[in-house]
């Protein structure tokens, strides 16, 4: 644009803003200290973000008796310590999230035998031609799976209702309470409880 243009005079310009005052710095919060405040101190528990201004000198002797768990019980600070391991957000144990109910075991994973496919609207079907589900091949037991199926006395193929029936029969058959405290039952009492243990952490049941 050329200096002389009939269009350089109607350009506006904003008029520079006023400087705005200074504000002189806060003084000292600590009763009967007049200087200046430019040091922050945590008010306390629940107000965090929230800060007194003192001096140097104060907010060294404020800092010296400050304690966030001022006023709380053992237990509730224990409670707190532990929750802080995690951030303070929620947690949960195996079973409880949905999440985690619904996602593969490790040891399903590691074996190929994860079978927990979600299908909510019948896509995967055998062959692509909706014959019925598809299933992965019958896994392969591992040494320590299939001898607790012989100590169930259960053939492999066995549903996990079968499995936890025959837990149940087995428990109060052979219950040291049930046997006159007899050593043997004792033994098959054990065994059977180690069996089960094994196939439920395994994801048979």
């Amino acid at each position: 644009m050329r200096l002389d243009s009939k269009y350089f005079d109607r350009i506006r310009t904003r008029r520079k803003r006023e400087q705005e005052t200074e504000q002189a710095p806060p003084t000292c919060q600590w009763d009967g200290c007049d200087k200046k405040g430019a040091h922050r101190a945590p008010v306390g528990r629940n107000a965090e973000g929230q800060f007194f201004l003192f001096c140097f000198e104060h907010v060294k002797e404020y800092n010296k008796g400050y304690n966030y768990f001022s006023g709380l019980s053992d237990g509730e600070i224990a409670r707190y310590q532990k929750e802080a391991i995690t951030g303070h957000r929620p947690t949960w144990t195996v079973g409880v999230n949905k999440s985690a109910k619904d996602s593969p075991l490790h040891s399903e994973v590691r074996s190929g035998a994860y079978t927990r496919v979600r299908d909510p609207f019948g896509f995967v079907k055998e062959g692509g031609k909706g014959s019925g589900p598809r299933f992965p091949q019958a896994r392969k037991l591992k040494s320590l799976e299939s001898k607790a199926f012989d100590t169930m006395g259960l053939h492999a193929n066995a549903t996990s209702a079968e499995i936890k029936s025959r837990y149940k029969e087995l428990v109060k058959k052979h219950h040291p309470d049930a046997n006159g405290g007899d050593r043997g039952s004792e033994e098959r009492f054990r065994a059977v409880i180690q069996a089960y243990q094994l196939l439920k952490q395994n994801g048979f049941c």
